[in-house]
């Protein structure tokens, strides 16, 4: 791979603010002209598809198994479709979401262990920035943006994925890099933390 290619992951709740920091860190590293690529998951796969209409309620419900079987799934397509190609020109890549997301939500209903496993082959980030959030001021966020509800979003499903969060950070410390942000600054000032961890990220 060329020196540069970087997997730098947003994870949080939904209204954490994940998508935003992540295109705006992606705009900050292009415009110091690095070659950056924003991605998300689900992806835009055909797994990742089936997943966003699934989490938007336009099927029947399954389980948290096999809910847990398709994101990994779209995972390891995501991975060998999008994202390697583009680490391996040494691209930044910010990805909104990875597997901390599925042994956060699904790991909520689900052994999480067997999780862990079933993402096994997934790539380990460089960098995975948590912001954290209280779920009901994410809750606020959603219906102040008038964002339809989907799968997860119940306030009682919010706050186990939460507290499922901080224990996988705490759980994965030793195995890989996770910072903890307060979600709850404003924008201009998660956006500059995050940046100067990317940063010194990419500068090792």
């Amino acid at each position: 791979m060329p020196a540069g290619g970087k997997l730098i992951v947003l994870e949080g709740i939904d209204g954490a603010g994940t998508t935003t920091q992540a295109k705006r860190l992606v705009e900050a590293l292009r415009a110091a002209g690095r070659d950056a690529h924003f991605t998300c998951e689900p992806s835009d796969g055909p797994v990742g598809r089936l997943l966003r209409e699934l989490l938007a309620g336009r099927h029947a419900p399954v389980d948290v198994t096999t809910m847990s079987l398709l994101f990994a799934a779209d995972r390891a397509d995501h991975l060998n479709r999008e994202v390697e190609p583009a680490l391996a020109r040494g691209a930044v890549v910010v990805s909104d979401r990875w597997y901390h997301s599925s042994l956060a939500y699904q790991g909520a209903d689900e052994d999480r262990e067997w999780i862990r496993v079933l993402n096994g082959r997934a790539r380990r980030p460089d960098l995975t920035i948590l912001l954290d959030l209280a779920p009901e001021v994410a809750a606020a966020r959603r219906a102040a943006d008038r964002r339809p509800e989907e799968l997860y979003d119940r306030i009682e499903m919010q706050r186990r994925v939460a507290q499922g969060y901080r224990e996988v950070a705490r759980r994965l410390a030793d195995s890989e890099r996770i910072e903890v942000l307060d979600g709850a600054q404003p924008m201009d000032s998660i956006a500059a933390a995050v940046l100067r961890l990317v940063e010194g990220t990419c500068a090792a």
